[in-house]
């Protein structure tokens, strides 16, 4: 697999020091066209399927692709990826960076405004990320504002918003201080959940982001319709800062959630991009309308270590090494995935020059000798004569009740073993795995900044992301270590070891790496689809 990343410390260190005040230029993925759903013949009207509806568009809370693949478009942070997939100003014009590497000071353009026309000051940005950082909002993205100096501490509860190291030097020069160095800090904060807020909007209506009426962005588009758990529409925003590069008038979301009604639209016109059924994948795959870009990211399945019988690391461990990942790419997802054995995908090039996941090797694999081994010890250990019921649980999807059925036959035929599958709606999903309501249950990881730290992060104990149950204290002093470590050849062996140390206790085991094979019009051109990040319309065009 391509390696995409070429360590971005190296190129951002160069920029940020020097005070970066490039500007954005153009080229990579989708483009152009007339449209027959607009309102007259010249409106461009780019047609998508969003999948699901949204969990949220208040950028702290949707922390999932249905909702920040769509928010990446209407709203937009200090820096925004370029077509080149590294950090480019955006709502900043410039910044310049301490000579310690830890003060970072932005510039807001004069011309950066909100769709209802105000102003987007540093204090917006100041209200958004204390606002990410604080408990009650609950964010799950909170943990990404850890790198903020006092963040941590705040969102812990053991310290005030005031001690939050983010500061609103006037309205449009905004300070933040850094905990440690960090290279890739810049491509941080062009995640969503470093949006800002527009504070008088927010304050006014604390449910501003929940209707179309009431949404009030910064980005290339503006919310105009919003039709819930059906459709979308986007319309250009005149406000936005860059609009003379937006091509499109609108934007138009379906929200279908199964790949086959995704394709018959597709065929039917009624989408411009499309994914590919597992059955049409080797007729469609070899078609002129197909593109497969990487994609940082992992579909994998977590074990609850408090419910029996996963508290036994030997069960778990058995019925991990009970998969067989490269049958599930071959024969169900057929979409061309590499086969996971670890949890960082490729694509993340160290200081030595090697690529993470060839350095740090397969850490699980199929051998169901082995799995029956460890089945019996595990259940001798805990005195089971026959294993408890288990139920595998999935988010409503056939490509994802495929990958369910076909572990279900895998441990039968490897290990003996009888399961049963659930299935509910997204929503419903995700708010059990939470709560840690599920027994074992399908999840996916996209990475969120250019880092292998932030696949790891994940499994801290008392993370949002971690959804197991596990904790171990080894585990957690190396993440940490790794976070506040200036070397960069000590950070990535911490990083390696914590990543042995999780599959030696397993509370997660891995399917495949993701890619992102799409289907799509020849009249579009310029969707850009980053490894890490979120979809760009800014530069797509219809013809």
């Amino acid at each position: 697999m391509k390696k995409w990343l070429t360590l971005l410390l190296g190129v951002l260190l160069v920029v940020v020091l020097t005070a970066c005040t490039a500007t954005e230029s153009s080229s990579d993925s989708s483009d152009d066209g007339n449209n027959e759903n607009g309102s007259d013949s010249e409106t461009k009207t780019l047609l998508l399927n969003n999948g699901e509806e949204p969990t949220s568009f208040d950028p702290p809370k949707g922390f999932d692709s249905v909702s920040w693949n769509a928010l990446n478009n209407l709203m937009e942070g200090m820096t925004r990826l370029g077509k080149d997939h590294s950090p480019q100003p955006a709502t900043a014009e410039k910044w310049e960076v301490s000579e310690d590497g830890k003060v970072y000071t932005f510039t807001i353009r004069d011309n950066a405004k909100w769709s209802n026309g105000d102003d987007v000051t540093a204090g917006d940005f100041e209200f958004a990320w204390k606002r990410l950082l604080d408990p009650e909002t609950a964010s799950p993205a909170a943990f990404l504002g850890y790198f903020i100096e006092g963040g941590e501490a705040y969102n812990n509860g053991e310290g005030s918003k005031d001690d939050v190291m983010v500061e609103a030097v006037n309205d449009k020069e905004l300070k933040v201080t850094l905990t440690a160095p960090t290279g890739y800090f810049l491509n941080i904060i062009s995640n969503p959940a470093f949006f800002p807020v527009n504070q008088k909007v927010a304050e006014e209506n604390p449910e501003w982001y929940t209707e179309a009426d009431s949404f009030v962005g910064n980005g290339p588009f503006a919310l105009a319709e919003w039709k819930h758990d059906s459709e979308m529409l986007f319309k250009k925003n005149e406000e936005y800062w860059d609009s003379e590069t937006v091509k499109l008038d609108e934007v138009h979301w379906a929200m279908v959630n199964d790949v086959n009604t995704e394709y018959q639209m597709y065929e039917s016109g009624d989408l411009d991009t499309s994914g590919i059924p597992a059955d049409m994948s080797e007729k469609l795959l070899k078609s002129d309308e197909v593109t497969i870009q990487d994609q940082a990211g992992t579909y994998f399945y977590r074990f609850n270590v408090n419910e029996e019988p996963f508290q036994n690391k030997k069960i778990r461990k058995a019925l991990a090494m009970a998969v067989n990942q490269q049958d599930i790419v071959d024969y169900v997802t057929k979409n061309k995935e590499e086969p996971a054995y670890g949890f960082v995908s490729y694509g993340f090039e160290g200081p030595s020059g090697d690529d993470f996941r060839e350095h740090n090797g397969k850490l699980v694999e199929f051998n169901p000798e082995e799995a029956k081994k460890l089945l019996e010890e595990g259940m001798k250990e805990e005195g089971y004569d026959e294993l408890p019921e288990i139920t595998l649980s999935y988010n409503t999807s056939e490509s994802h009740k495929a990958v369910a059925a076909t572990i279900q036959d895998m441990f039968k035929e490897n290990l003996g073993i009888d399961i049963k599958l659930s299935n509910a709606e997204w929503n419903v999903f995700l708010q059990n795995q939470k709560d840690l309501k599920h027994q074992l249950s399908r999840s996916s990881f996209l990475a969120d900044y250019a880092d292998p730290i932030n696949f790891l992060e994940s499994f801290i104990t008392d993370s949002s992301m971690n959804r197991t149950g596990w904790s171990n204290e080894e585990y957690d002093k190396l993440i940490e270590q790794a976070k506040n470590e200036s070397d960069e050849a000590k950070r990535w062996e911490y990083m390696y070891e914590a990543e042995k140390i999780l599959f030696e206790d397993m509370p997660i085991f891995p399917i495949h790496f993701y890619n992102q094979v799409v289907l799509r019009k020849d009249s579009v051109k310029d969707i850009v689809r980053h490894p890490v990040g979120y979809l760009e319309l800014k530069w797509a065009d219809k013809q």
